[in-house]
């Protein structure tokens, strides 16, 4: 792992009621980015949230590790730290040098496990490098 300065988010909190909200808002990938969401929010005692850029964010603390969003035909999660996470089911989409994103369809299949592995692994990775400066 390569020391690099860590993205920092101002006015996150435990439980925000506006990114509720922002999945009712957003119909049945609403429901899609909100069941993923649910999975980075139990991530562990120190996830806090906040929406930026128009979507919701989880942090530890205040240092982002992953986020949802909604387009038109489909639903990103995404990870800020995505390009250092291990992703042998070739999940994660995008070629920044740090953000990666798995893209979920309505009725496409998806590898529910290796998701959930990878948001762990996203929640880690922060949780060590903010533990470690």
């Amino acid at each position: 792992m390569t020391r690099t300065e860590l993205l920092r988010f101002n006015g996150t909190v435990e439980r925000d009621p506006a990114i509720d909200r922002w999945f009712e808002e957003r119909g049945a990938l609403g429901v899609i980015a909100r069941e993923w969401f649910e999975v980075m929010r139990k991530c562990g005692d120190e996830v806090r949230e906040i929406l930026h850029d128009g979507s919701p964010v989880a942090c530890l603390g205040d240092a982002p590790f992953g986020y949802v969003n909604v387009f038109t035909s489909h639903v990103n999660v995404g990870f800020y730290r995505g390009s250092a996470l291990p992703d042998p089911a070739r999940l994660l989409q995008g070629t920044g040098k740090f953000m990666r994103h798995v893209k979920l369809k309505p009725g496409a299949e998806i590898d529910a496990s290796s998701l959930h592995n990878l948001i762990e692994r996203a929640y880690s990775d922060m949780k060590a490098r903010v533990e470690n400066g």
